[in-house]
């Protein structure tokens, strides 16, 4: 990282206020542009000066980019540090920059609701024909032998089926399972579960309402937490994955079934779909943040998608009783 850059990319407000908000998400550049108020080729601008400083860095996702920033208070770069240090300085005593950086955040908060809400209107439409639109990923069976397998013979406990849809999965895990909680944010979807589900006993299954980014239990409550074609509706997978960590206990397992990196861009348009697949790389970087350690992801290529299988563990030994509770 060399000085004169660096500088040159503090120099201009707009800049500052990207970086603020790149130091708590990951951001499309049309996010970005709508919460500064301006036109895409400006702020296209502006991200190649931060860029080439080294303060951010690009990802290229189908036909939108993502940015994310590069530097933070704890990095290897002491330039980098010092800046990153400097902007948290800024927004706490300039009251002035403090204040307009709280408003990005509130705009950005706006934009990404409206987001979510289009995306359950979506599948309150759907919810019916949940399990056919699924198939758009390809066949369901030999995904879910490839789960099984990945999973292994080791007992899956008390299982967190996230965004169970349907109940697909929290129906074919569950004779291995000590306990199903199957969650999703949407009723239609809980009521077309919750009918799938009921030849299950009372006491084996839970259908509980909630958001994956703020999920209503208590830590070290799972032993096993899945995410079956769920993750790719996530503004944030890192906050997800981070979450889901919170819930499992030490030596728990998280599993996620999602497709690889493509660009069919028209499963954002008319599936609500928030990114396009992951790919190793990424999916390892989220799992790590969230404190887990990955195995070796499966791939089950398909035409024109592939899905991959995730799986990684939290650290840490605990006993794992078969048919222990879940809070």
């Amino acid at each position: 990282m060399r000085i004169d850059p660096l500088l040159r990319a503090l120099s201009e407000p707009t800049r500052l206020r990207m970086l603020r908000l790149l130091a708590h998400m990951e951001l499309a550049v049309g996010e970005l542009a709508q919460v500064l108020g301006q036109s895409q080729p400006r702020v296209s601008r502006h991200i190649k000066i931060l860029c080439d400083a080294g303060l951010a860095e690009r990802r290229k996702e189908g036909s939108w980019v993502f940015l994310r920033i590069a530097v933070s208070e704890q990095g290897e770069s002491s330039l980098g540090t010092a800046a990153a240090n400097l902007l948290n300085v800024a927004e706490r005593d300039d009251s002035q920059f403090a204040a307009r950086c709280a408003e990005d955040r509130r705009h950005l908060a706006a934009i990404r609701a409206g987001r979510e809400a289009s995306a359950e209107a979506y599948f309150a439409r759907h919810a019916a024909e949940w399990d056919t639109l699924r198939r758009l990923h390809g066949a369901d069976e030999p995904v879910e032998a490839a789960l099984l397998r990945a999973l292994g013979e080791e007992t899956i406990g008390g299982l967190l089926d996230v965004g169970t849809g349907t109940g697909r999965m929290a129906q074919l895990l569950s004779a291995r399972a000590g306990r199903v909680t199957a969650l999703d944010k949407s009723p239609e979807m809980l009521r077309i579960a919750r009918a799938r589900l009921q030849d299950l006993p009372a006491d084996k299954v839970d259908l509980v309402q909630g958001d994956f980014t703020a999920l209503p239990f208590a830590p070290d409550a799972f032993d096993t937490v899945l995410f079956h074609q769920v993750l790719h509706f996530a503004q944030d997978p890192s906050v997800v994955l981070t979450e889901a960590a919170r819930v499992l206990r030490p030596g728990g397992r998280i599993a996620v079934v999602d497709l690889a990196a493509h660009e069919r861009e028209e499963m954002r348009e008319r599936h609500a779909h928030a990114r396009l697949g992951f790919s190793d790389e990424q999916m390892l970087a989220h799992l790590a943040s969230a404190g887990l350690t990955p195995a070796e992801p499966v791939a089950l290529p398909g035409d024109p998608l592939t899905v991959k299988i995730w799986t990684a563990r939290r650290d840490g030994v605990t006993a794992r009783p078969e048919n222990r509770e879940t809070v």
